[in-house]
């Protein structure tokens, strides 16, 4: 399930975490949420952010 979690402290800082997107996916969902935060001071990328969930649908095999 994709889902994103904001979390506030008490003195207004913000924090934006995506679970269940792969690849850029997380900055596209969390983008407008972002903006409406303000400036970002720092990001963490998980290796959700690295996965490669797609395969080439056309692979060739070289006979040698």
């Amino acid at each position: 399930m994709k889902t994103i979690h904001i979390t506030i402290s008490p003195s207004g800082e913000t924090k934006v975490e995506t679970n269940g997107f792969s690849g850029g996916e997380c900055r596209e969902a969390s983008q407008f949420l972002e903006a409406a935060l303000g400036e970002k001071r720092s990001e963490k990328l998980t290796g959700e952010f690295y996965a490669n969930h797609s395969q080439p649908e056309n692979q060739s095999q070289q006979e040698g």
